[in-house]
């Protein structure tokens, strides 16, 4: 195949699928464009082409559709066949501004000037939509000011109004054109660029008609309304963004080389593979790598999600980002920053927002054919009669008008979005959060839940499930054992705080408590030396008979950690600790079936744990799953058929949430899960879920309704107009009665039985 040239920009300004679609189709059209790819998610485009084409054509046509956009600095790359190779090169350097440059927010402003090193500065006036998302506060944005403005101008036309009641229809176009005309620009650059039938066509017509007829007013309140809900969609794909972005943030921007026995300190990226860097207790690993000398307990979450820190020695491996606990390490390099495990997950969340197809706005689909029906109806309508039957023109191009006015879809197009904002704000207020309007469309068919473990279907702290005493009270056994784990905030030192706490167990000090490492602690209280120990540690000293093993082994299967409490050398009592299910975790699961959606538990812990926490829930699971694991499994739910949402809380859960149809986030969840997520449970409740796919359900029945009232007005007046019964004010006070009635019934929605 002839050599192809790729244009990689940045785009900036793009909400959801729809603005993708709408660059697609236009820089398709340029001659020369052999492939185009738009990532809403990363805010870039890559255009491959045959060399002929102009480039600045292709720029011209993104900026015409409303969209700011900036070449990166030496984008145009030739690539050989079809350029897999150097696009995969790309997917590193796209983010470059980002990744390499670890500074993740403090340095946004680093980016602008990376891209522009070149010299190549923005299209006046586009800039108020910068070419990252939304950064900073939405009223500086472009779209923000412009509603603002909108909204202005219609208070500013009421007013006047009301005190000179002879202009108050100019004002209200005045209010309306503020709002319209950056819309009916793009409406009429989407037409040339093979859009013809856009939402912004449909507003720009209603609009239009609605002037035409007097109706001012409620074309200045529509536009203003239309606004609002772009605005509200900006905002949401912007925060989407910035925390894809913040992730990196976990990673630490510097690392302790080991250089000719010296260590210095280098930044993080900078690292070959092959080095030795050392990890001090505490710190944050910044490389994946593998353990040259030292032993210490990582806590992985951040990565993989599991509750407990792991024990590491030795020829482990260790990711970055996780936290090294309690020793020194030196760690061997085993990947690039471009290549390591937070790059990964970053990489594998932007793929999958990209994969997945974009749900159209119904009112989109449905915009495509309505709007060239009715104006077609119309113009058939205008010049039928008059041609072939004999009828006069004037009245039949009435007619036709006021068909074209009948069919102004501000009924239609206000019907979805004011049932979704009302739906939006009734959820909100239960906690249930949830990311605009294809979000909640899909929510209502979802057929599989894919729950994480960890702090999704259980508390995500380990609680003390048994005490097991030889010789001593179980309150004994509790008390000699919180006494040893004073001071330490290991989740399962604080499970037994906590639960000498709650049991009110006295709490003597300890002289010299020693930790133990990879083994426990120890300490004396009272002329007692007490030992708390990992089983396998008190097996070394002989502190365990066969009755007591069996014992541990009992609980182990049970998914519990076992600390064993030794008091002068001799086994006093067993602790036996586990991550329990969220109290309302059952009834969550069983609300779920009853309305016909399966459930399954994907989990990075070990499998005794998932399938002990699996069997006490009757739900399906997968266990030791690390996140593209996760990823995958959503993606082979999805081949079998099924509209799976996926719930979790952790970071690791990133790339499955983003692959899923929805991904929802547990509140009290990492941030990232948040952002990546669809949607998200403020108050952590497994019933949650239930209830936020029944809130779809109602509200896609509402917008049901209210299509039909619109279009069922519109149909019987569009009889008795063609009929000559009633004409054009009865046609706009149709259209204005069903604008009234659908609100009032999407209204309904806030109502929320909870």
């Amino acid at each position: 195949m002839a050599e192809t040239n790729e244009a990689r920009y940045r785009v900036g300004g793009m909400d959801c699928a729809a603005c993708a679609t709408k660059i697609d189709t236009a820089v398709r059209r340029v001659a020369g464009v052999a492939d185009v790819s738009v990532s809403v998610m990363a805010g870039t485009m890559i255009v491959r082409h045959d060399g002929s084409s102009d480039l600045k054509a292709i720029e011209k046509k993104v900026t015409g559709l409303g969209y700011s956009v900036s070449p990166f600095a030496g984008s145009t790359v030739p690539t050989h066949a079809h350029g897999s190779h150097e696009h995969h090169d790309h997917d590193h350097g796209d983010h470059g501004g980002h990744n390499h440059d670890h500074e993740g927010h403090d340095h946004a402003g680093h980016d602008h000037d990376h891209d522009h090193a070149n010299g190549k500065t923005e299209i006046e006036g586009l800039h108020g939509h910068d070419h990252r998302p939304m950064t900073g506060p939405w009223w500086q944005s472009k779209k923000g000011r412009l509603t603002i403005l909108s909204g202005a101008a219609l208070i500013a036309a009421y007013v006047l109004g009301h005190l000179v009641p002879s202009i108050a229809s100019y004002a209200f176009i005045v209010a309306m054109l503020v709002g319209l005309v950056p819309i009916a620009r793009r409406a009429v650059m989407a037409a040339l660029s093979g859009t013809p039938f856009s939402i912004e066509m449909l507003m720009t017509i209603a609009a239009v008609g609605a002037v035409i007829i007097n109706a001012g007013e409620e074309a200045a309140t529509v536009v203003f309304l239309f606004l609002v809900g772009e605005l509200l969609e900006g905002v949401a794909a912007g925060k989407a963004r910035e925390s894809i972005q913040s992730l990196t943030t976990l990673v630490p921007k510097n690392a302790l080389l080991e250089d000719n026995g010296l260590t210095r300190e280098v930044p993080a990226e900078s690292l070959a593979v092959g080095a030795i860097i050392m990890v001090r207790p505490g710190d944050r690993i910044s490389a994946d790598g593998v353990i040259v000398s030292g032993e210490s307990a990582i806590d992985e979450a951040p990565v993989t999600g599991e509750s407990t820190p792991v024990r590491k020695g030795v020829d482990a491996v260790v990711f970055a980002g996780t936290v090294n606990g309690d020793a020194v390490l030196r760690v061997r390099v085993t990947a690039a920053a471009a290549d390591n495990t937070i790059a990964r997950v970053i990489k594998l969340v932007e793929e999958a927002q990209e994969s997945k197809a974009p749900t159209e706005r119904f009112i989109d689909r449905f915009s495509r054919y309505y709007t060239p029906g009715v104006v077609l109806v119309a113009a058939l309508v205008a010049v039928v009669p008059p041609l072939l039957l004999g009828g006069s023109w004037s009245e039949w191009i009435y007619k036709g008008l006021a068909i074209l006015l009948i069919g102004c879809p501000c009924a239609l197009v206000i019907s979805t979005p004011a049932a979704i904002a009302a739906s939006l704000s009734a959820g909100a207020r239960r906690g249930l959060l949830m990311k605009g309007g294809a979000v909640l469309e899909t929510l209502g068919k979802v057929t599989m839940v894919a729950f994480d473990k960890t702090g999704t279907l259980t508390e995500g702290k380990p609680q003390v499930t048994d005490l097991v005493s030889f010789g001593l009270s179980e309150a004994q056994v509790l008390s000699r054992a919180a006494v040893l784990e004073q001071g330490s905030s290991h989740p399962l030192a604080l499970a037994i705080l906590n639960r000498a706490r709650a049991d009110g167990v006295p709490v003597p000090p300890a002289f010299e408590l020693e930790a133990l490492p990879g083994k426990g602690v120890s300490g004396k209280v009272g002329g007692e030396t007490l030992d708390l120990l990992s089983p396998s540690a008190a097996r070394e000293r002989g502190a365990l008979d066969g009755e007591m093993d069996v014992r541990i082994t009992a609980l182990n299967d049970e998914g519990k950690s076992v600390s064993v409490l030794l008091v002068n050398g001799a086994a006093a009592g067993l602790i036996a600790m586990r991550d329990e299910p969220r109290e309302d975790a059952e009834a969550g699961l069983s609300s779920l079936r009853s309305a016909g959606v399966k459930a399954m538990m994907l989990t990075g812990d070990n499998k005794r744990t998932a399938a002990a926490v699996a069997g006490m829930l009757g739900i399906d699971w997968r266990g030791e799953m690390m996140p593209e694991d996760k990823q995958r499994v959503v993606g082979e739910l999805k081949r079998q058929g099924f509209i799976v949402a996926k719930v979790g809380d952790g970071i690791n859960d990133a790339p499955a949430l983003a692959a899923a149809d929805i991904g929802i986030a547990m509140g009290g969840g990492t941030d990232v899960a948040l952002e990546t997520a669809d949607a998200a449970v403020l108050h952590g409740r497994v019933g949650d879920v239930a209830r936020m796919i029944e809130l779809s359900k109602r509200t896609m029945r509402n917008i049901l309704q209210n299509i039909t009232i619109a279009l069922g007005l519109k149909a019987v007046f569009l009889v008795t107009t063609i009929a000559g019964i009633t004409g054009l004010w009865p046609a706009i006070l149709a259209d204005t009665g069903a604008t009234v009635l659908v609100t009032i019934n999407a209204l309904r929605l806030l109502r929320v039985k909870g």
